[in-house]
């Protein structure tokens, strides 16, 4: 189950624990707290477009990408992990 931002559900740390995906919250999950916010601007922007996910926006990765990033990663990792996720979405991403 990929998120609106090209996240598998299932690998990460928090799902079915803390979150049960960002689909069923509405794009509230835990994390929005932690960072000041209601809603994750990424699946905002989809909701507001009427998109499954990013993978149907042309500007692919946009600037919310970029400036949503967590914390505890370090600046490579954000950038690879938007290009990994960027290119799930897109269809053309030989990782999984």
């Amino acid at each position: 189950m990929l998120t609106k931002c090209g996240i598998d559900c299932n690998e990460c740390y928090a799902f079915s624990k803390d979150c049960p995906g960002c689909e069923a919250v509405a794009g509230q999950p835990f994390w929005t707290e932690q960072v000041g916010v209601t809603t994750c601007a990424v699946y905002q922007c989809c909701a507001a477009k009427d998109f499954e996910n990013c993978g149907k926006c042309q500007d692919l990765p946009c600037r919310i990408w970029y400036d949503l990033k967590d914390p505890s990663m370090s600046d490579a990792d954000h950038v690879s992990s938007i290009n990994r996720r960027a290119g799930l979405l897109k269809g053309n991403c030989s990782e999984v």
